[in-house]
């Protein structure tokens, strides 16, 4: 931990490790804000960015598994404006598992500061439909990451569920699941990480006109720190939680779709999420839960989280019955698979 912290160059980070029934070990190591020393903590909130995709993703099949929405079904019969120009017209299942053809424009300033009333969702997707390449490749072809389908997946939950994702997201997989502490807003009195972003004092006038204003904050040494912000787009990487809370997820989807004795998914829906079978650019998919191509042995699925300030991974192990969430302070990403292979092959009581 220490050797990956000191050459990530990581303030503070917090560590989880599960299996279906309970917490193996939770940790916090670092400081969550160096400029006041307070240390980094299981219980510390970090802005979970795209991790929130697999909870988006889940929630999703929630209303597969009753039929208000259909894998198979054209995604504009939800959301008109996601009709593609072409014959070939993008399915609900091909949003969830970035086959759909969109574009993946930079959401570098789809951010707000935190005390500001967000942007409309509509509003911000309309506008990037609306852009002549919105559809970059024809549907059904190879998986290419993009965060336009997770808000057009959102806005199709709304579509059907008569609730903004937001609340959808709490209800259908949030509360069941016991997930206290993760929301889409800092809850007070909370302890919450700081976000930084390393770089030289001299681009700080550049760090500041790429961010949306209000956002870059105070300079601690060799990082510059952010003020609290949200991000525009809920379902594709609003939340904002702690590693113990998605520890408690990783537990729902080893429990293949139950926790504590609660049925969030069923098994089937739950496997099936898992099967990694659209090979891709950077990443091979199945439904919300991703694999970089890789040759090593082992069968595992993830979903990482990466923004400015956070970097953040979570996987699943279901062979070993294992999940391990890393949650980070960090713009930049770091080397985690030798703590991973080490938790991993450890021997938990």
């Amino acid at each position: 931990m220490a050797t990956m912290m000191d050459t990530g160059r990581i303030p503070g980070l917090s560590l989880v490790v599960v299996d279906s029934k309970r917490s193996l070990y939770a940790g916090g190591f670092g400081t969550a804000d160096p400029a006041t020393g307070a240390p980094a903590a299981p219980t510390t909130a970090y802005l979970w960015f795209s991790m929130t995709k697999i909870v988006t993703a889940t929630a999703a099949m929630t209303l597969v598994e009753n039929g208000r929405l259909q894998l198979d079904a054209p995604a504009a019969d939800y959301v008109d404006y996601l009709r593609a120009p072409s014959a070939s017209q993008p399915t609900v299942g091909q949003l969830l598992t970035h086959t759909a053809g969109l574009s993946n424009p930079l959401p570098l300033r789809w951010v707000h500061p935190a005390e500001q009333e967000p942007p409309a969702v509509e509003d911000l997707l309309r506008s990037v439909m609306s852009r002549p390449r919105a559809y970059r490749h024809a549907p059904g072809q190879m998986a290419r990451y993009t965060n336009i389908g997770y808000l057009a997946l959102g806005q199709s939950i709304e579509a059907v569920s008569g609730m903004p994702v937001t609340s959808y997201l709490q209800q259908a997989v949030l509360d069941p699941a016991g997930m206290t502490g993760t929301g889409f807003a800092y809850r007070p009195g909370t302890p919450a990480a700081t976000g930084y972003v390393r770089a030289p004092r001299a681009a700080d006038p550049l760090l500041r006109r790429l961010l949306p204003p209000g956002v870059a904050g105070t300079r601690h040494s060799a990082y510059l720190g952010l003020r609290p912000f949200y991000v525009d787009g809920a379902a594709y990487g609003g939340l904002v939680g702690d590693v113990a809370d998605a520890g408690r997820f990783l537990r729902l989807h080893l429990g293949d779709g139950r926790i504590q004795g609660r049925r969030i998914l069923s098994a089937e829906t739950a496997r099936s999420m898992r099967v990694i079978e659209h090979p891709g650019k950077p990443f091979d998919h199945g439904i919300g839960w991703f694999r970089r191509p890789t040759q090593k042995a082992g069968d595992w699925v993830e979903h990482l989280g990466a923004g400015a300030g956070f970097w953040n991974v979570m996987r699943l192990y279901p062979e070993q019955g294992l999940g391990i969430v890393v949650m980070t302070n960090s713009t930049t990403t770091y080397d985690f698979e030798p703590l991973f292979a080490l938790l991993t092959t450890a021997s938990w009581p």
